[in-house]
């Protein structure tokens, strides 16, 4: 097949490239060069995404079978690589995100459930979940060929660059007694970055379109397997200390960021870890066991290190010493 990927020098956009070139797929990527991991072996053209002028040149005009796009900021620069490409390609997937739903969502919720108000002409990135869905309007609507929009949940695994994953193995493999939110038993529900591009390229040469909530099961693993599978990964002494959500809240600790991946199992952040995928395993969406994921961004963070955040909306994750302190009881 040949692929060309919007991105592909970070996290899923590397993810998908690696898959790919593992396929025997011949490869362009289309980034402006300036971060992230460039991958060999692919035909790499250079232009600034806001500038469809740029995009134009760099794609000149060739033909490819599948195109994918991982962008997370205005939704007009999908809308003009959209215009770029229509007919240029057969399938097209924008890989979005379950944050389109609106807020609070509700546990078991499946594709039906109402997405916010966005545009895809709008040149506002500050509201993640309005631009997500402004650039599934503008792929839905504009693009003539196949379409799939994979709707991504949480997404860990190696190249993870938010930092959630990252975050616990870096702490335990520090050591000490480090707070660990309960129950052992609350299930967790994400995707495997390398398991989201195998099922997109997939898509690509089967032409499955559609609209997708692209996570595992709910309860592929429990935070209790997860945070234990960090500390057989990274060697550690680390004490697990469990805590439970009430004592969470009563720290002032919150779920998704202060304590990443955890949410509490009831309240406005539960449905992250609950919603119905049955549509994107019925269409063939296959994820590894959680102890691989674990193993292989523990492995990925000893080659190349902890990465920096990217410098838009991810914010401060983690606890604060204080909020350790807090939640130890001292």
């Amino acid at each position: 097949m040949r692929l060309l990927v919007l991105g592909g020098t970070h996290h899923v956009g590397r993810a998908v490239v690696e898959a790919a070139l593992v396929r025997g797929d011949v490869v362009t990527t289309l980034t402006r060069g300036l971060t992230g991991h460039a991958a060999g072996g692919v035909d790499a053209r250079r232009a600034d995404r806001r500038d469809p002028a740029e995009v134009t040149r760099a794609l000149a005009d060739d033909t490819w079978d599948a195109v994918v796009d991982t962008w997370s900021f205005e939704p007009r620069a999908v809308r003009d690589a959209v215009r770029i490409l229509d007919g240029r390609a057969r399938h097209f997937t924008y890989v979005s995100s379950r944050s389109v739903y609106q807020w609070p969502q509700v546990p078991g919720s499946d594709e039906s459930f109402p997405v916010v108000e966005a545009s895809p002409d709008s040149a506002d990135a500050a509201d993640y979940a309005a631009a997500k869905r402004g650039a599934e309007i503008a792929v839905l609507d504009g693009f003539g060929g196949d379409v799939l929009v994979a709707r991504a949940g949480l997404v860990l695994g190696p190249y993870e660059v938010v930092g959630r994953l990252p975050w616990w193995l870096d702490r335990i493999a520090a050591g000490g007694r480090v707070p660990a939110p309960g129950p052992t038993d609350r299930p967790l529900q994400y995707v495997d970055a390398r398991d989201l591009a195998d099922w997109v390229l997939t898509a690509g040469t089967e032409g499955i379109g559609g609209v997708f909530n692209t996570v595992s099961r709910p309860g592929h693993t429990t935070i209790g397997a997860l945070l234990g599978a960090c500390l057989r990964v990274t060697g550690s002494a680390a004490e697990l200390v469990w805590v439970g959500p009430d004592e969470v809240a009563a720290a002032g600790v919150s779920g998704w960021t202060d304590l990443p991946i955890w949410t509490p199992p009831t309240g406005e952040l539960a449905p992250l870890h609950d919603c119905d995928v049955s549509a994107a395993h019925g269409a063939g969406l296959r994820c590894r066991p959680m102890e691989d994921t674990v193993a292989d961004t523990w492995a990925w963070l000893q080659r190349e290190g902890t990465p920096e955040p990217p410098n838009h909306r991810a914010g401060e994750l983690g606890l604060s010493k204080d909020q350790e302190r807090q939640l130890l009881g001292r």
